[in-house]
């Protein structure tokens, strides 16, 4: 079993799910119940949860819930004086005190960056935890026969199955010709894959096909089918039970946004305070001139980005909003409006609507708060599982230079633990967990067929909300983050049906279990080549198992029913050692 500083992980055991905590929504005033599971053998005497509010440090003892022969439940009650509270667990056990945190069980004090934490800020849309995420590249996802005007001066004309010119300027100017009507034509697609909810990248108008350099906030670019293709594109998809968000950019415009020429054109335009502008110079995105930086000081800027972010949910029906380098939004210098930022986009979005941020390292600062909802995990699931499962290591990792470094179980796990333990659990599970994106190589490309499956496996199972590039679930490739931005191959007899079938089975499987959904998430075994977890919610619990290789097994807990067709197990019998493989079982009830 998988120990941390000796102790096992399953000794003692709390989350923020519905089977540890009544409430995990609470407002302020209440009072919540949580609970703490021990197995026997950790003998532990007496049990108190520690709060700090108003930061005074307060300890009350838990008492027993309920007992059984190998383990016992306690019960402590938290009162939320404050939007945020946070709380951990010190356990008197035969062998001395003992502290359980959202890092796991410690022999020594701890420090309050890894409580447990409850949140009183209204939660994320009630349908966000459902959500199975589709992101579209719009020029690269499917063309429509609906007439559009000439190309910009920019653009250079491509056909479909033309490759990509990856590493190279001309790159970020070829247009396939793709557009919002391609994707209502192609809904069925996105339907019966499963998944209910599209991520657009930018739909506005700009100077290259990426569109993070809008020349525009006021409309939809006619190159993709202008206001009428998005608002038919978001009624159709609501019609079928799927939603959709958008992308935009808070902290940067393109040189040749409507605001930007009025700012370097007339030092005295309100918009000149909408930049980090010095003479002729200012501030940009990464060093890209092409990207010069907002200034949130300004609060006409604010205000006017809080219209935008409102309106097209409003006129054009999103759902939402994933927000781009949102890491930097408000940053500059000794300017720190990043909290700001978020506070503000989440007020101009309104409640009942899904705001995701791009953050790609430790995004524990971010997350608190009345701003995003979650970030997209790249620390936290996606790094870790291309460092267990990458076969090709000399590859970049986006934002980290190589070579991949090289990963067992135990460290995925670790990692995993790590990140999701400084969050609040209603952010860590509203977090988009992803293999790659518009911004990588993909994923099947480094990591191969075989464990492409294995970290889809993972991305269905463990918590969070699972994002699907547009073809991954054929078996696209690249092997750049512009080569992975291949157009869709709609010849379905180039699709690997295999892997498109293991798409389609894992969505539905997470789509028919409250636990993987809603449910906690308990590590049970984390070694080079096997991780095995628990994710489970009052009345279901399930046992994944994901192998990179064979190894030994061992034996089965309790009574256990395959959910991927694999064998039902009794106590004792052997669980599977093969690999690659993953396995879903239900545990007996």
């Amino acid at each position: 079993m998988w120990q941390s500083e000796t102790l096992c992980n399953t000794s003692a055991h709390h989350d923020g799910s519905p089977l540890y905590v009544s409430d995990p929504s609470p407002g302020l005033g209440e009072r919540v119940e949580v609970f703490v599971r021990t197995a026997g053998a950790l003998g532990v005497k007496r049990l108190y949860v520690r709060t700090s509010p108003d930061g005074e440090p307060r300890f009350t003892e838990a008492r027993i819930d309920r007992a059984t022969q190998d383990e016992t439940w306690w019960r402590a009650p938290v009162e939320i004086v404050n939007p945020e509270c946070g709380y951990r667990f010190l356990l008197h056990t035969e062998r001395g005190p003992l502290w359980l945190n959202a890092s796991g069980l410690r022999r020594t004090e701890v420090t309050d960056a890894a409580d447990f934490t409850l949140t009183a800020y209204p939660p994320p849309p009630a349908w966000a935890a459902d959500a199975v995420i589709y992101q579209i590249f719009p020029d690269r996802f499917a063309r429509s026969d609906r007439p559009r005007g000439p190309l910009p001066g920019w653009a250079r004309p491509a056909a479909w199955d033309e490759p990509i010119p990856y590493g190279r300027p001309e790159a970020l100017q070829q247009i396939y010709g793709g557009d919002l009507w391609g994707v209502a034509d192609r809904l069925d697609h996105i339907a019966g894959l499963g998944a209910n909810l599209i991520y657009l990248t930018p739909f506005f108008p700009a100077r290259s096909n990426h569109r993070y350099d809008a020349t525009t906030f006021d409309r939809v670019d006619p190159l993709l089918g202008g206001d009428e293709a998005l608002r038919e594109l978001t009624a159709r998809a609501h019609a079928r039970g799927i939603r959709v968000i958008g992308d935009i950019t808070l902290n940067h415009s393109g040189d040749g946004h409507d605001w930007f020429t009025s700012a370097m054109g007339d030092p005295r335009s309100p918009e000149r305070e909408f930049y980090y502008v010095d003479g002729d110079d200012y501030a940009t995105f990464a060093g890209v001139r092409t990207l010069p930086k907002f200034d949130h000081r300004s609060a006409e800027l604010r205000r006017r980005l809080g219209r935008v972010m409102a309106r097209y949910p409003d006129e054009f029906g999103l759902d939402g909003w994933r927000v781009d380098v949102a890491q930097s939004a408000g940053r500059h210098g000794g300017v720190e409006l990043n909290d700001l930022v978020a506070a503000d986009a989440r007020a101009a979005l309104g409640e009942g609507r899904l705001l995701l941020a791009e953050h790609q390292f430790d995004a524990s600062a971010a997350l608190r708060g009345d701003g995003w909802h979650g970030t997209m995990s790249y620390a936290g699931f996606a790094r870790p599982v291309w460092s267990w499962l990458a076969l090709e290591r000399a590859t970049e990792f986006w934002g980290t230079p190589g070579p991949i470094p090289l990963y067992g179980g135990r460290d995925v796990a670790d990692v995993m633990r790590e990140h999701a333990g400084r969050l609040p659990w209603r952010s860590y599970t509203h977090n988009l967990t992803l293999l790659d994106s518009h911004d990588t190589a993909r994923f099947r490309s480094i990591a191969g067929r075989d464990r492409q499956h294995l970290g889809v496996a993972l991305l269905f199972t463990l918590p969070g909300l699972p994002m699907i590039f547009a073809g991954d679930e054929v078996g696209v490739e690249g092997v750049h983050l512009e080569d992975g931005r291949r157009p869709f191959p709609w010849d379905e007899g180039t699709w690997d049906r295999q892997t498109y079938r293991t798409y389609g089975e894992l969505v539905a499987l997470r789509r028919s279990r409250q636990a993987l959904r809603r449910g906690g998430l308990r590590w049970l075994r984390a070694e080079d080549d096997v991780l095995l977890f628990e994710r489970a919610v009052p009345g279901e619990s399930l046992l994944i198992q994901v192998s990179r290789a064979s190894h030994a097994p061992v034996p089965a807990p309790c009574a256990l029913s395959s959910l991927t067709g694999g064998p039902d197990l009794r106590p004792g019998e052997p669980m599977p050692g093969d690999g690659p493989a993953f396995h879903v079982w239900e545990v007996a009830r």
